[in-house]
């Protein structure tokens, strides 16, 4: 079985765009082959480089930085949509109204002014100068953080499900480095995964999300999927790559022709080749999906058949 590199993932995604309140318009934002683009920007980082001089920066660059600076971060998948009856709104009011706050000074930390300066040690006033000054730093990138967390989240579901594929995809064959922190990567895929598949697994099979686990497989192949017991015993194991989240579901692909894709053998738009489950239990079978007409409700992804 030939899958697709990680690289390439988003090749059965057409392009999508949306229009964001930029200036005294609206600008074009468009997201085309795993990139962020800005058609009415011609030199984006010219922008941002006068930005930091202390010129105005335009709402779309300040998306386009917020998109690069998260798309490896592990907690995008826990913010994001899980189905299409699961959708994110935020609006560009929301966006405002947190930009608002953040240049409001509601960040000034404790104050220095609750110590008796005059009679205070010259150590103990340098201490609380630093703490205030940490304080400070830690607060603004938490406003940081929550304004570029809703201004990719008002791009639209569109945009929500393409990040979620870019970070899947940043950390799919990284299972054993740590993140930022030090910490494992694997609970915040697992959990990404599981709460992806048992809705489709719902669709698939109508069977209670709850009664699905899910886990990550690491070996050579698609993995597995098994289905045992009746009634409040029954349970669905899957056992999938942290791969299949960009690959597959967030290309549209999970559920195709009432089939349960599992990888990805020939990625294309608006056609694809891929490795599907009639039932669990079953062998895999390899199918040919043809992109057809987005049903209402949901055009985020693409509709596939087979």
């Amino acid at each position: 079985m030939t899958d697709t590199p990680n690289g390439s993932w988003f090749m059965s995604l057409p392009p999508c765009e949306t229009l964001v309140p930029c200036g005294q318009g609206r600008h074009v934002v468009r997201w085309e082959a795993g990139e962020l683009r800005l058609p009415n920007h011609s030199d984006p980082e010219a922008e941002l480089v006068l930005a930091a001089l202390g010129g105005d920066k335009a709402r779309c660059v300040e998306i386009a930085a917020a998109w690069g600076r998260h798309v490896a971060d592990l907690t995008v998948l826990g913010i994001g949509p899980r189905s299409a009856a699961d959708p994110v709104k935020v609006s560009w009011e929301d966006v405002d109204t947190a930009g608002q706050a953040a240049q409001g000074g509601g960040w000034g930390g404790p104050p220095l002014g609750a110590m008796k300066l005059a009679s205070a040690p010259r150590a103990a006033i340098a201490r609380a100068a630093i703490r205030r000054q940490r304080y400070q730093q830690e607060a603004g990138q938490a406003s940081q953080r929550r304004l570029d967390m809703l201004s990719l989240l008002a791009l639209g579901t569109a945009f929500q499900v393409r990040l979620i594929g870019q970070v899947a995809a940043a950390h799919a064959d990284r299972l054993d480095e740590p993140d930022e922190h030090g910490h494992s990567i694997r609970p915040a895929l697992t959990a990404a995964l599981a709460g992806r598949l048992a809705p489709v697994a719902e669709r698939w099979l109508g069977i209670d999300p709850d009664q699905v686990e899910v886990s990550l497989h690491r070996d050579p192949g698609w993995g597995s999927a098994e289905l045992t017991g009746r009634g409040e015993q029954r349970r669905l194991r899957v056992s999938l790559p942290a791969g299949w989240l960009a690959r597959v579901w967030a290309c549209g692909l999970a559920l195709t022709g009432h089939h349960l894709v599992v990888a990805v053998e020939r990625a294309g738009w608006p056609g694809a080749q891929v490795l599907a489950l009639r039932a669990p239990g079953a062998e895999p079978v390899s199918l040919s999906a043809q992109a057809g007409d987005d049903p209402p409700g949901t055009p985020y992804t693409p509709h596939w058949e087979i």
